[in-house]
């Protein structure tokens, strides 16, 4: 029977939470809050790590981190490490957020928008799991913040180790992620791995272990708060009576205000503490006056009347001003509490009171304030253009300052915001105004939610609009010496690639020459000699003979044995130089460079251009060529299928060999790029182009499904860390 109660309750919940309450009054909506929700949803889908989906729609980005212990997830702000604290802190939130205002989204396009960026998080945290414990960090902090580029590009630069525990403050932050995302995605597996990551949690009831992250996103609140979260969001998945009486019992161990006897109210739902928003559900659920209470002292704190005496600071111009770093995340934190709770209640002064001030924060945010700017990139008038945000930057010098401005907008990212006079500047090198992260947009996603239900709003059509892109591969060079017999270039092969940055192990470019007053001396293509003067080191390079392409012009192609080498990640790798001479015999008069199709333009400035075409293999990929060239196209052939082999199944052995081993690992990361088989024809669904038997042995847990997580599970068997495949895990 209180099973039952308890699932009558929650479905009641559900059904107020999903309709905008009446009962106080509420002016017209100020800004365009579709927009500023569907751009903020967008802004997850930058920070994505790992393969990425198919429904991916930033053109910058490419998948990134493939060597990580788990794919997927999200890079934590400008940097690319994943934290799992406040990864599953801003997961919980934007599920939160559609527990109460799914339904009242539906109408702007942007629910599935939302629960599809849940959900690759939400598989990220169940592929984090290792038995007893969980990955919990990949990539290390301080080495990270050193360098400046772009996630694509960043394991050229350094390794990314990961760490595992089960340490209580983030296993039960990721508990309680899974556990909303169950209900709203109606998704069992979140739910198993929730109440699994919640047992460790409780059982361990330490933050032991947890110590990577320290520095960056330690637990300083320590790890009942996030139990509290934990159990209160699995009640409400499962209706078990059990999980209501852990949440109520964590109370007493909660952390109190200033040696007083009252739990800790003057601060904000954040990544560290949970205990503000788990309390303001407990107070809807059970009724209980001494949740209400804390509730509306939490609330009034933040309001401008205060409560008792005291309130947060506020700046002039009416923004709650929390703290130094990120007060625009604290304050939206807020007024998403402020919402839910004001939309659970029938006082009409509370709820007018906490309603005003949910909306003069947001409004805040999006351009109601001294500075009549708006705090979201992308959004409203004089947006910040220069977040503290490595891949949307795009250099390829490890440097902030170099390209002065950003070549990506990170639409919908929500900066820290002003200092506490109102004051701001939009700049790169300022982290503390000017960051940008997975949990600023968390509770801003949420009231911008609310408000869409409430006002509407149209999301902008074919968003995003594409970029004008900037050269990326290119060749810059100069005369480097001229003489009767020969001719000296200093070339410099770019890659200063960022739609998304990437790297080229087949990369050429091409210098051609018209060889007239050669043949018109009576010389032939044979006394016309090419060698390399310099070449820079690391930067392996070849020169081809000379070959013909037309009447009397010929090229020459300089190869790199890895283009891979030249990568937008530092000074020393942006660029690879060579110095190569073009010469005839010595006491010869005949050599001419002026009518080469690719000298001109050559001074002895070093200078780009596009008369030395750059190459992807056979794909020229920028510059021209002399007119009436045409470059070959590689012919396409169509390979006939191996007949079906008949076997056993071996789970993992993706090519067929009847071993499990390294070389299926690369496969099967090369199937989840979509860079393998390279075979036109077309099997079944679910095979695609794999044959049923591979996707059998390619599905190693057996879930209908080729993803990541399998990518992740066989890696971890060849490491020998786990003796046997999961089945649907």
């Amino acid at each position: 029977m209180k099973k039952l109660v308890c699932i009558t309750l929650t479905l009641a919940m559900l059904l107020t939470a999903l309709v905008v309450p009446q009962g106080f009054v509420s002016a017209a909506g100020t800004y365009n809050y579709a927009e500023a929700l569907q751009k903020a949803i967008y802004f997850y889908e930058c920070q994505q790590a790992g393969p990425l989906p198919e429904w991916n729609r930033v053109e910058w980005r490419g998948d990134a981190t493939m060597n990580d212990e788990v794919l997927g997830g999200w890079y934590d702000a400008g940097d690319h490490v994943k934290f799992n604290l406040p990864m599953a802190y801003s997961a919980a939130m934007l599920g939160w957020a559609l527990y109460e205002y799914g339904d009242g989204i539906k109408a702007s396009g942007q629910k599935e928008y939302l629960e599809r960026n849940l959900a690759f998080a939400l598989d990220y945290l169940v592929a984090c799991d290792r038995g007893d414990s969980v990955v919990y960090q990949i990539g290390d902090g301080g080495a990270d913040h050193k360098w400046w580029g772009s996630a694509e590009v960043i394991e050229k630069e350094m390794e990314r180790p990961y760490f595992t525990c089960s340490a209580s403050c983030v296993t039960g932050q990721m508990a309680a992620a899974l556990a909303v995302g169950s209900i709203v995605l109606k998704n069992s597996t979140y739910l198993q791995y929730a109440k699994k990551y919640f047992n460790i949690a409780d059982t361990k009831r330490s933050d032991a272990g947890y110590t990577a992250a320290n520095g960056f996103y330690s637990s300083h609140s320590g790890f009942w708060d996030e139990l509290l979260w934990a159990a209160t969001w699995l009640y409400l998945a499962t209706g078990d009576q059990q999980y209501l009486d852990k949440a109520e019992s964590y109370i007493p161990k909660l952390n109190r205000q200033n040696q007083t006897t009252d739990i800790e109210y003057q601060w904000a739902h954040c990544w560290d503490d949970c205990h503000y928003g788990a309390i303001i559900l407990l107070a809807r659920i059970t009724g209980k006056e001494e949740y209400h209470k804390f509730a509306q002292m939490h609330l009034d704190w933040w309001t401008p009347q205060g409560y008792n005496g005291k309130r947060v600071n506020y700046t002039p111009g009416g923004l709650a001003h929390l703290d130094t770093w990120g007060p625009l995340r604290y304050a939206m934190n807020q007024a998403f509490l402020a919402l839910v709770y004001s939309d659970s209640i029938t006082d009409t002064a509370l709820k007018q009171k906490y309603y005003n001030f949910a909306k003069s924060q947001i409004d805040y945010a999006l351009g109601s304030n001294p500075l009549k700017r708006s705090y979201v990139v992308g959004f409203g008038n004089n947006p910040p253009e220069r977040p503290h945000h490595r891949t949307a930057h795009g250099t390829w010098l490890d440097k902030r300052d170099i390209p002065d401005k950003h070549r990506h907008v990170l639409y919908g990212a929500l900066v820290g915001g002003p200092a506490r006079d109102d004051s701001y500047k939009d700049d790169i090198e300022d982290y503390i105004l000017n960051e940008v992260a997975t949990d600023y947009n968390a509770g801003f996603v949420g009231v911008l939610c609310r408000m869409t239900a409430e006002y509407g709003g149209t999301p902008l059509a074919n968003f995003p609009p594409p970029e004008e892109r900037d050269d990326e591969f290119f060749v810059e060079a100069c005369i480097n010496q001229n003489s009767s017999t020969y001719t000296e270039i200093k070339a410099l092969l770019n890659n200063r690639s960022s739609w998304p940055a990437r790297l080229i192990k087949d990369l050429s470019y091409r210098y051609y020459m018209d060889l007239t007053e050669v043949f018109e001396a009576g010389a032939s293509v044979d006394d016309i000699k090419v060698r390399i003067g310099y070449c820079e080191a690391g930067m392996d390079a070849t020169i081809s003979p000379l070959t013909h392409l037309t009447g009397n012009i010929y090229y020459i192609t300089i190869s790199y044995e890895d283009g891979t080498a030249i990568c937008p990640i530092g000074q020393e790798q942006y660029a690879a130089e060579l110095q190569f001479r073009i010469y005839a015999p010595d006491g010869t008069n005949y050599w001419d460079p002026t009518n080469d199709f690719s000298y001109q333009g050559l001074t002895k400035d070093l200078q780009k251009t596009k008369y030395m075409p750059v190459y992807d293999g056979a794909t020229r990929i920028f510059g021209e060529v002399p007119a009436g060239s045409v470059d070959p196209t590689p012919t396409k052939t169509n390979p006939t299928p191996s007949p079906t082999p008949s076997y056993n199944v071996l789970k993992g052995d993706i090519n067929l060999d009847g071993a499990v081993d390294s070389l299926d690992l690369s496969l099967l990361k090369r199937f989840v790029l979509r860079k393998w088989p390279n075979r036109d024809v077309m099997y079944p669904e679910p095979y695609g182009k794999l044959s049923p038997e591979e996707f059998t042995n390619g599905d190693v847990n057996s879930d209908n499904v080729i993803d990541s997580l399998d990518v992740s599970l066989l890696k971890r068997f060849i490491l020998r860390k786990i003796d046997k495949f999961p089945v649907g895990s």
